[in-house]
C-alpha cells in the first residue's frame, strides 16, 4: 500500500513538472513568434523606375490598418501586391480603404510622386510631415499650379481631401483610424537638407523607419547618434522589431557622391554604434530591411555582397520584394 502511494505521489509530481515544462515552453515559443507588424512594400527601389520606388504599408498584425511610409509608388505597388495574392481586393479598396494616411520622411519627388500622382483618385486621410517636409509640398507641389491642392492648407484653393499634419520632432503622434502612434526624428540627407525618421509603435512594440539619410561622419551630423541614442533602449528590452534603412550605393562610391546616402560599410558603421549604445550581442539575429537600392544591377548585386561580407553583428538583413507581404 506504501508503494502504491509513493507511485501515485511521484507520477503527480511528475505530471506537475511535465506541464510546468510544457507551459514554459509554449510560452517561450509564442514570444519567439510574436508577430506586431504586417509590412507590404509597394515600392522598394531608389532610382529611376517609377514603377518601385519608396513606399511601405505598416499595419498592426492581422489588420488591414496601414499608413503609408513614404509614397514613391502606390497604384503600380499595389497591383503587384494583388498580382502576388498580398490584397485580394481591387486597388481601387486598398487606396481608399486600406491605406489610412501617409507618413513622408522628405519631399524628394521619388519619395512623394505616388501620393500626389493618386490623389485624384484617393479617399480622405491625412498626410503627416515635418514642418520643413510639409512646407515643400505645399509650396511646390499641392499648390494650384504644379497640381491641385487636395489639402486643407497651403497656396490656391484647397479641396479638403487631405488633412495636412504637421509633426513635432520627439513627440508622439497618434496615426489615425489605427491603433498606431509616431515620434519623427530628423535625418541630414545632404546637410543642410533633413529627412526624417519614423518610430513606429504599435501597444508595446516598435518599428523604425529612416528616410533616405547620409552618415554621420560625411553629413557633420549627430543625427543618426542622436536616433540611436533614442532607440537603444528599445533594442535592449526587445521591443524594436527592425529597422528600415537604405543603402544606396556600393563601397567603391566616393564620398563626395554619397548624395546623402549609405554604403555598406557607412550602415556597418552605423550600427556598430547602435550596438555599443545597446548592450553588446544586442543585435544578434535583428531585422534589418534594406531599402533604396540603387541601379544598375551589378551594383545592386555588389552591396548584399558587400553586406553579407560585413555582417559581423550577426544581423537578420531582409531585401524586401515589391508586393510580398512580411511580419515584424
Amino acid at each position: 500500500m506504501k508503494f502504491v502511494v509513493l507511485k501515485i505521489k511521484n507520477m503527480t509530481h511528475y505530471c506537475r513538472l511535465l506541464l510546468c515544462f510544457l507551459l514554459v515552453s509554449t510560452n517561450i515559443f509564442s514570444q519567439k513568434e510574436k508577430n506586431s507588424f504586417s509590412v507590404v512594400p509597394l515600392g522598394v527601389m531608389g532610382g529611376i523606375d517609377e514603377k518601385n520606388l519608396s513606399a511601405y504599408l505598416i499595419a498592426p498584425s492581422n489588420t488591414t490598418d496601414y499608413i503609408c511610409l513614404d509614397a514613391g509608388t502606390v497604384n503600380a505597388g499595389i497591383e503587384k501586391a494583388i498580382e502576388k495574392k498580398t490584397f485580394k481586393v481591387s486597388t481601387s479598396e486598398v487606396l481608399r480603404k486600406y491605406i489610412k494616411g501617409y507618413l513622408i520622411s522628405h519631399a524628394h519627388l521619388d519619395h512623394v510622386s505616388g501620393l500626389i500622382i493618386n490623389s485624384p483618385a484617393d479617399s480622405s486621410k491625412t498626410v503627416y510631415a515635418t514642418n520643413k517636409c510639409m512646407e515643400m509640398m505645399e509650396n511646390h507641389y499641392f499648390n494650384d499650379q504644379t497640381w491641385a491642392n487636395f489639402g486643407d492648407a497651403g497656396p490656391g484653393f484647397p479641396l479638403k481631401k487631405y488633412h495636412f499634419q504637421t509633426l513635432n520632432l520627439g513627440e508622439e503622434t497618434s496615426l489615425t483610424n489605427t491603433k498606431m502612434s509616431v515620434k519623427a526624428f530628423s535625418l541630414s540627407h545632404v546637410n543642410p537638407f533633413e529627412s526624417t525618421a519614423f518610430l513606429i509603435k504599435n501597444e508595446n512594440d516598435y518599428a523604425l523607419y529612416l528616410g533616405d539619410t547620409g552618415p554621420d561622419e560625411v553629413e557633420k551630423s549627430n543625427n543618426l547618434r542622436d536616433l540611436w541614442t533614442a532607440v537603444a533602449p528599445l533594442v535592449k528590452a526587445k521591443q524594436l522589431k527592425g529597422i528600415f534603412i537604405e543603402v544606396s550605393f556600393p563601397n567603391e562610391q566616393p564620398d563626395k557622391f554619397l548624395f546623402g546616402h549609405l554604403t555598406p560599410n557607412y550602415l556597418m558603421k552605423e550600427l556598430h554604434i547602435l550596438e555599443n549604445l545597446a548592450g553588446k550581442g544586442s543585435l544578434e539575429n535583428f531585422k534589418i530591411i534594406i531599402t533604396h537600392l540603387k541601379p544598375p544591377a551589378k551594383n545592386i548585386a555588389k552591396i548584399k555582397q558587400q553586406l553579407k561580407g560585413q555582417n559581423d553583428l550577426g544581423l537578420k538583413i531582409i531585401y524586401p520584394e515589391q508586393g510580398k507581404k512580411f511580419e515584424l
